[in-house]
This record gives structure tokens, sequence and C-alpha cells, in this order.
């Protein structure tokens, strides 16, 4: 849990922002990719990944190969590596963001949006691609709190105003589900939904992944 004297620390030095309803959001676009680029390094450094892996031929990045590895990294380690982090809940995140930081070496602008007190965070991926255009992959994650439908259906709306608001090229939506009870063949999964607002369909299909 954040103690209030850590939070006014590093509001004072200007890291992160405060709304009145308690809401904490890091404070521009600069923090926004240091932070949790060092807060990933360590997972990072232990990752024996290769770029070329994960880029077909046409110079796409292939974020369905990246996230189905992460699928199998999180069933056999997350255990030993989710408990590292001081925050658990900030573990599924930082281990997708290191995947991605191990991956694209610097090549891409990765945005972030943090949702510390609320149920989920986003990422906004600008691969550059050969002829000067970029890739854009809309990345959602989501704790599994509810029920896996009600986490899946609270996703899809995320997801569908980000992909009408930055013209997505790939959307997905990752759930995580933390309750031991359940067994991983049951938290691994992968389907896919058409995103449809009004009756129509908007043209991308959101590919969800469970883990």
């Amino acid at each position: 849990m954040l103690r209030v004297d850590d939070i006014e620390y590093i509001e004072d030095l200007g890291l992160i922002s405060q709304a009145p309803n308690g809401e904490i959001s890091i404070s521009n676009r600069i923090y926004q990719e240091i932070i949790p680029r060092q807060l990933s390094w360590e997972s990072q450094s232990g990752m024996a990944l290769k770029q070329a892996w994960f880029v077909d031929d046409d110079g796409r990045l292939i974020i369905s190969k990246l996230i189905r590895e992460l699928q199998q990294f999180f069933r056999d380690h997350s255990e030993s590596w989710i408990e590292r982090f001081q925050y658990k809940e900030a573990g599924p995140r930082i281990l997708l963001q290191a995947f991605l930081q191990h991956i694209v070496n610097g090549r891409v602008m990765i945005d972030q949006e943090f949702g510390l007190g609320r149920t989920r965070t986003d990422l906004y991926v600008q691969w550059p691609l050969p002829d000067g255009r970029a890739q854009i992959i809309i990345i959602e994650l989501k704790i599994l709190y509810k029920s896996r439908e009600q986490t899946i259906g609270d996703g899809m709306k995320q997801v569908m105003k980000y992909t009408d608001r930055c013209g997505a090229d790939e959307a997905h939506l990752i759930v995580f589900n933390r309750r031991p009870e359940v067994p991983w063949d049951e938290k691994i999964f992968c389907e896919k939904r058409e995103l449809v607002e009004d009756g129509e369909r908007n043209g991308v299909t959101l590919v969800i992944w469970g883990m």
C-alpha cells in the first residue's frame, strides 16, 4: 500500500501529480517513458530474447508472437518474478513492459497510462515501418477482479475508445488472473472478438489473452 508520506515526497519532486479524487498519474511524457523503463530494467536484463524473432519480412512487429512468449514466461515464472516487486499489482504490467522494452530497444515509442488505484493500464505502441509509416498497436491490461466475461467486457469498452481515437492497426487485451486456486490451463487462453459500436464493426479485431 502506498504511504501518504511517499506520495507527497515524489509529488514534491515533480515525478507525479495527484487529482482531487486521489488518482495518481506520472507528470509528463518523459517521466512516463523513463520510470517504467527503470522499473523493468532488472526484468529485462534476464531475458534471452532477440528482436529479429518478432519482426516479419515486411518489417512489422509480430506483437502476437511476443505476447504468446510472455504467456509461457508468465506461466513458468510468475510466482518468483512477481515476488520481486514491492507492489504486487504492478508486477504483471512491469513484466510486459520489460518484454516490450527488451525487444524494441529504443526503436519505438511506447506511451503508457498508469492506472494507480484503478484496475487497468494501457500501452500505445508506435513501431516504425520501412516505408516511413507507423504500425500502431493498443495493448490494454486488466487484472481479473470480477468474472472473466465482465473483465473482458470492461476491457473491450476501453479498447474501443482507444482504437477510435488513434486509428490503431491492432488491439490486444491481456487479462491477468492472480487467483491461486485457478489452474493454469484455465488462465491461459487466446480468443478473438470483433469490436462493434452501435451495431457496426470498427474494422479492428481484438485479440484477448489470458494469463
